[in-house]
């Protein structure tokens, strides 16, 4: 069976099938392996839900990103801005405020790390990569600054698997495809007004996807992240990763982020500085399910439910 024959038909392609991503600065990205990959979460916020105000210094950024590293952190993920519900946004120019002289920082003590930048607005996503950073990690999935009017038109275009719509690119869109870049896509909507719940998250990755596509991103530097915790409720973000093969099936390598969130903190009845051992479940979860790589804020504690995670996944071909 073909590799086109293997997707059409909704089959997930296996790691030795998937082109590996590459930073647009030559930089080495870790191999997309049957080792599951770790992002360590680096906010340079006052106000993110479970560590908003923690790295208030670039020294304390710098810190915190060497104890990921020293613990088994594969990339580091910077950002300026809570997403958080009800966080207040800032404008392009504070964000950059923020994140640029702690990547540049970073840059300094480990020039080789891949990072990751987390932001929605081109502009800034822009200015990092120019900077240094290696991709971008987008929680709208390309779609930020599509009009309501607009985003109707770009689906019925990925409905349609139009190659070419004369259609206005998002901002983000037309930036990754400008850089080269790797991004990451998350699943994510303006509501939650889902009429079938898996058609409609699996098509509106589609509709980043497309976006992605007739921006001349390459395939191999596409990643697509489930959403947990965005645009759902707490059934739906544990649906979403119960059935994370079905984001699987279609061909790219996935991101999963659980790291501390109210779901989890809903099911236990803990706060959120107590929620490691639910993130653990849920990351152990997830890589059973077929997902590449783990986002989390805690990774000297993560690090050992991933190894022991892919140990067992790996069964007979498991070797030291």
């Amino acid at each position: 069976m073909t590799r086109d024959e293997m997707e059409m038909r909704g089959q997930p392609l296996g790691v030795s099938d998937m082109e590996s991503w590459r930073s647009p600065h030559g930089r080495r990205l870790p191999a997309i392996s049957r080792r599951t990959l770790i992002m360590g979460v680096l906010n340079v916020t006052p106000d993110s839900f479970s560590d908003g105000g923690q790295l208030s210094s670039i020294q304390a950024v710098v810190d915190r990103a060497g104890e990921m590293l020293a613990t088994g952190a594969d990339v580091l993920d910077l950002g300026g801005e809570s997403t958080r519900p009800g966080g207040q946004p800032v404008s392009a120019t504070e964000e950059m405020d923020r994140v640029l002289p702690a990547l540049a920082a970073l840059r300094r003590a480990w020039p080789a790390v891949p990072i990751s930048i987390d932001t929605y607005k081109a502009g800034v996503a822009d200015a990092a990569i120019r900077s240094g950073a290696d991709l971008i990690n987008d929680v709208w999935g390309l779609t930020s600054g599509l009009t309501p009017e607009l985003r109707e038109r770009w689906r019925d275009a990925a409905r349609a698997d139009e190659t070419s719509p004369a259609l206005p690119l998002p901002p983000m869109a037309q930036m990754a495809g400008r850089l080269n870049c790797p991004v990451i896509l998350m699943h994510n909507r303006p509501d939650r007004d889902y009429r079938d719940f898996w058609v409609d998250v699996l098509f509106d990755l589609e509709l980043s996807l497309t976006l992605a596509r007739c921006a001349g991103v390459a395939k191999h530097q596409i990643w697509l992240d489930p959403g947990f915790g965005f645009a759902k409720d707490a059934a739906q973000n544990l649906e979403v990763l119960k059935r994370l093969e079905r984001i699987v099936s279609l061909g790219y390598p996935v991101l999963v982020g659980t790291s501390r969130k109210s779901t989890i903190g809903k099911i236990l009845g803990t706060s959120v500085e107590d929620r490691i051992e639910g993130t653990a479940a849920t990351v152990v979860w997830a890589i059973q399910q077929g997902c590449h790589m783990v986002r989390v804020h805690d990774v000297a504690q993560i690090v050992r439910f991933v190894r022991t995670a892919d140990a067992i996944k790996a069964g007979t071909e498991f070797s030291l």
